[in-house]
């Protein structure tokens, strides 16, 4: 009969730390990010739907939409609506890999400010748009800012969590996906019969997030893996202590 054997986990120490408030802010803030992707997501199917911003940069589809009653094909098969809505997750699939590299070199904070600027530059320009060039142009600055967000945020909220709540604060990035996505459902209703600038409301309602990311993220620590990651030993130290709330940081056996 084979061997079995028990591992002995009395003698692994736990870390000593506490849930800090400097840690919630931290969290909160970087969740912003999913909030940015949940709204967008939320929107782009909505602001599509509505006649203002058909008949403004895709008169054909709005024409098409007054014509047809079988079907949302007989409508919506425009192949320039469709890039309207794929070149942002065209843009987030090529910058997810850019920004790989960025948090590695660069660390999680200035990585996650990076979306927000591209984000902010994405809803000014759809949101002020005046021609489809435009629009699409602003939708790929959104798609950088989403990749650049959804590769670095979750990553700082894992590195950032102490181990016993990781799991629990590390979801709050889907949770505010989700929340993002009912808010823009409710702002695309409120707004869907404000003429004619309705839509422009929606489109520009969603640098809110992203103004709180930017703004936030000054004020928030890069991640102690982070800085070690980039030799930077004493201040990823002095970081784990803020978070932790505890000067004793080190690993004794």
């Amino acid at each position: 009969m084979p061997a079995v054997v028990i591992a002995n986990t009395g003698d692994v120490p736990e870390f000593e730390g506490k849930i800090t408030f400097n840690v919630i802010v931290c969290v909160v803030i970087a969740a912003c990010g999913g909030l940015m992707f949940g709204y967008d997501i939320g929107v782009s199917g909505g602001v599509t739907a509505m006649d203002d911003f058909l008949k403004k940069f895709f008169y054909e589809v709005w024409e098409r939409k007054q014509l047809a009653h079988e079907n949302n094909y007989c409508k919506y098969d425009n192949q320039k609506l469709q890039l309207f809505t794929s070149s942002l997750y065209v843009a987030a699939l090529i910058a997810s890999f850019i920004a790989s590299r960025t948090c590695s070199k660069y660390g999680r904070k200035p990585t996650m400010q990076l979306a927000s600027i591209f984000f902010i530059i994405g809803v000014a320009l759809t949101t002020f748009a005046v021609n489809i060039e435009m629009l699409i142009i602003g939708r790929l600055h959104l798609g950088l800012g989403v990749g650049f967000a959804n590769q670095a945020v979750p990553l700082f909220l894992s590195e950032l969590a102490p181990a016993k709540i990781r799991g629990a604060l590390n979801i709050s990035f889907q949770l505010f996906i989700t929340i993002g996505i009912l808010i823009a459902n409710v702002v695309n209703y409120a707004v869907g019969k404000i003429h004619p600038y309705g839509f422009r409301i929606s489109l520009g309602i969603a640098g809110v997030p992203a103004l709180m990311l930017c703004l936030g993220s000054l004020a928030i620590h890069e991640t102690p893996t982070s800085l070690i990651e980039r030799k930077k030993v004493e201040e990823g130290r002095a970081v784990l202590k803020k978070i932790r709330g505890v000067d004793n940081v080190d690993h004794h056996r």
